[in-house]
C-alpha cells in the first residue's frame, strides 16, 4: 500500500508519541496487562493514521470527453447554481463529501491548462452546510481542456478538516487523474461544469476518484 507524502510527517510523529507513551507507562508500571491494555489500542490508532494517508494506484488513460470524480466519497449534491468567484454565471455543481474513512487524495477531474488558482482562508462549518463553499477555508482551481471548456473544482475544509493542500499553479498543465492535492481529515470537493455537460451520477451514490465518471461532454 502506497502512503501519500502528506502523511509522512504525521505518521512519524504519531509513532514517536505513541511509542514514547507506551515506554513511559511500562517503566512506571511494568505490568503485562497494563502494557497490553495500552499497547493494543495504540497500535490500532497508529494503523488508522497510516490507513488515512493511503494512496491507492488509480492510474487511468486520459479521456477528453469524460469528467472523473476528483475524490472518493459520496455525491451529496447535483444542482444548477450561480458560481460567483470565477465564471459569474450558471453552472452545474457536483459535490463529493469525504468522510474521515475515505481516501483523501484529490485528483484532477479533467486535463488541460490551469488558468486560475486561488486559496481562501475561512471558517470551518460542517462540510455539508449550504454556505461552506463560500465561507469555509477553500481553494479554487480552473482547468481549461483542449476543447476550450473550463472546469472549476473547489476543495472545501470542514469542521474536522483543518488543512487543505493544493499543488496547482497557474499556467501549468493538469494531467487528468494525477494528484492535485490532499485534505485532512474530512470535507468536500465541488466540481462546477458547463450547463451542457451530461451528468452521469445521482445524489447518494458513492464516488471513487479516477474511476467514477461524473459527467461527459457530448
Amino acid at each position: 500500500m502506497k502512503i501519500h507524502p502528506e502523511g509522512y510527517l504525521v505518521i512519524l510523529v504519531a509513532f514517536l508519541l505513541l511509542a514514547g507513551l507506551n515506554v513511559l507507562v511500562y517503566r512506571l508500571c511494568p505490568n503485562l496487562w497494563v502494557t497490553v491494555g495500552l499497547g493494543f489500542p495504540s497500535l490500532v490508532l497508529f494503523l488508522l493514521v497510516v490507513w488515512f494517508f493511503r494512496n491507492p494506484d488509480r492510474s487511468l488513460v486520459p479521456c477528453a470527453g469524460k469528467v472523473y470524480a476528483p475524490a472518493d466519497g459520496k455525491i451529496v449534491a447535483i444542482e444548477e447554481v450561480d458560481e460567483p468567484e470565477y465564471f459569474r454565471d450558471r453552472r452545474i455543481k457536483v459535490s463529493v463529501f469525504m468522510s474521515p474513512l475515505n481516501v483523501h487524495v484529490n485528483r484532477y477531474p479533467v486535463g488541460g491548462e490551469i488558468t486560475f488558482v486561488k486559496y481562501h482562508p475561512g471558517k470551518y462549518l460542517v462540510a455539508w452546510h449550504p454556505k461552506s463553499s463560500l465561507l469555509n477555508e477553500r481553494s479554487t482551481v480552473v482547468v481549461k481542456t483542449e476543447s476550450g471548456r473550463e472546469v472549476l473544482f473547489r476543495q472545501i475544509a470542514g469542521r474536522v478538516a483543518r488543512r487543505i493542500v493544493m499543488y496547482s499553479k497557474t499556467g501549468e498543465r493538469a494531467v487528468q487523474g494525477s494528484d492535485c492535492g490532499f485534505i485532512r481529515f474530512g470535507s468536500r470537493v465541488d466540481v462546477f461544469l458547463p450547463l451542457d455537460a451530461k451528468i452521469t451520477v445521482k445524489e447518494g451514490e458513492k464516488s471513487v476518484g479516477n474511476r467514477t465518471v461524473i459527467a461527459v461532454f457530448e
